[in-house]
């Protein structure tokens, strides 16, 4: 990506992932000649000068706040800086991998192994609860364990201090339905209580490789509300209940949680808590009715109460699915057949499945062709999977708003022929009728002005995919090249529709 330097220094190279707060770069600083993080915060469409400019403001004061935390196990701060009419932070860069990512690729984790992730996490946390802020984000995806050993908790972009509103509080709940603490989806503002119970619930990910609340957003807000808390086998899970209490006064304490952590984390048992502390399946509680934005807008995925499990709802008019909550195989999304006429070959390629912090994707390339599709999802929610209408609407916005930003890009398909990377061209971003239910599509060009790759990107329901098609050969017209892309994304919306 050719988009210069951040304060004279700063050197963006490429995309790590995108969400809705915005995008994390991998950088380079110059100036100490080291790579790093750099995530450029995303405000809101259509704010007034006045109000971006008390947004950028609180920003860099929650910046400040956040520079202010010292513990290995939270990702340092480096540098704020104010480009571009937006924030821009400067972070260390982690190398590893996720819970969530490590989980889903080698399995539930040990008990002394998750107890010891936990327990640095914890005491993570208790730093920042002692200068009065809360994560208030706490996930398998917001843990990370490093190449060299660390458990570091990232993401603090929504921390709160307490009596301050933040950036991204716009009256809406913020974190992940299935991670959020009882008393925050009752509109409370939370504590380090509920952090831990966040934490508690992220432990039982890393214990059992599955939510203790599953199904659609509505689904895991409304069982976090009402069921009774699940306990996870081994010696952690009456610990891990006991932290996932409905109510906040009935869970241990953090220097309790992080002692029964450490000893578990050392092969003994976890010891047993006092008996105040015990948590028991939740009776009806009295709770404050306040309308919590997202989850209604989650609800609209609801077949009916007491639904569980995952499912395809259908639109009452059209065979549009309203949500797709179930994994699938997206190199299913393109057919042998269609793959072949894309890429005008009697011989179609196999689909090559990867995945990347945006998602899922698949690539049919061949010699000097190929077909690519990725579904997408937000740095905020697990998987394309747990998208929420709204929230796919907020990514396939700023996906196109990211690619008016740049008019070149550094591209490379080491697959089709291409191994070194090259400057492209991007062309004007144009809307699509017809594909999905919002679609936009930009071409590169190469130094001959010729296109050779089209994206279609593309939202139906909760998803957000991206198609592409590029090729190395000169007898296609710019036209061609773009009608082979819509074909491919037009094949991959029949999918979706005969998949729900």
């Amino acid at each position: 990506m050719s988009a210069g330097r951040l304060a004279g220094r700063y050197s963006l190279l490429r995309p790590l992932g995108a969400g809705g707060m915005g995008k994390v770069w991998l950088a380079r600083d110059e100036m100490l000649e080291r790579e790093v993080a750099v995530k450029e915060l995303t405000l809101p469409e259509g704010t007034s000068p006045k109000d971006r400019a008390d947004l950028v403001t609180r920003a860099v004061r929650e910046a400040q706040a956040t520079a202010r935390l010292r513990h290995p196990g939270i990702v340092a701060l480096h540098d704020v800086v104010v480009e571009h009419e937006r924030p821009w932070l400067v972070m260390e860069l982690l190398r590893g991998r996720t819970l969530a990512e490590t989980v889903r690729e080698f399995g539930p984790m040990p008990p002394a192994y998750a107890a010891r992730v936990g327990a640095e996490v914890l005491e993570a946390l208790t730093v920042a609860h002692a200068q009065g802020m809360q994560h208030r984000d706490v996930k398998p995806g917001n843990v990370f364990l490093t190449d060299k050993g660390r458990v570091v908790l990232t993401d603090f972009g929504i921390a709160r201090q307490e009596g301050q509103a933040t950036l991204t509080e716009q009256g809406m709940m913020i974190g992940s339905p299935g991670f959020i603490a009882p008393e925050r989806l009752d509109g409370e503002p939370g504590g380090p209580a509920s952090d831990l119970w966040s934490l508690g619930a992220t432990l039982y990910v890393a214990l059992t490789g599955a939510s203790a609340y599953e199904g659609s957003a509505a689904q895991r807000v409304r069982a976090t509300l009402t069921q009774p808390v699940p306990v996870a086998p081994g010696p952690l899970g009456p610990l891990l209940a006991a932290m996932m209490a409905q109510r906040p006064a009935a869970r241990p304490s953090s220097h309790a949680a992080v002692e029964a952590l450490r000893q578990v984390a050392a092969g003994g048992p976890a010891p047993r808590l006092p008996s105040t502390q015990e948590v028991t399946a939740p009776g009806r509680v009295k709770r404050r009715r306040r309308v919590v934005i997202w989850a209604a807008a989650a609800a609209a995925v609801v077949v009916a109460a007491g639904t569980t499990g995952y499912f395809v709802l259908r639109g009452q008019e059209s065979g549009t699915p309203s949500a797709f909550t179930v994994p699938m195989d997206v190199c299913k999304l393109i057919g042998s057949q269609d793959v072949g006429r894309l890429l005008r070959t009697q011989s179609p390629p196999k689909g090559q499945p990867s995945s990347d912090e945006v998602g899922p994707k698949c690539g049919w390339p061949i010699s000097g062709s190929g077909v690519g599709l990725q579904v997408q999802k937000d740095s905020d929610t697990v998987d394309p999977w747990s998208m929420t209408v709204s929230s796919s609407r907020v990514l396939f916005q700023n996906q196109k708003r990211w690619w008016t930003k740049y008019d070149s890009v550094d591209w490379t398909w080491p697959e089709i022929g291409v191994k070194e990377s090259r400057t492209a061209k991007r062309t004007q971003v144009r809307q699509i009728d017809g594909v999905g239910e919002e679609a936009f599509g930009v071409e590169l060009a190469g130094s001959t002005g010729r296109v050779h790759t089209s994206y279609v990107y593309y939202r139906l329901a909760n998803l957000v995919v991206s198609v592409e098609y590029s090729t190395l050969a000169e007898r296609p017209t710019d036209e061609d090249v773009k009608q082979t892309a819509l074909k491919a994304a037009q094949a991959s919306v029949q999918a979706l529709r005969n998949a729900g």
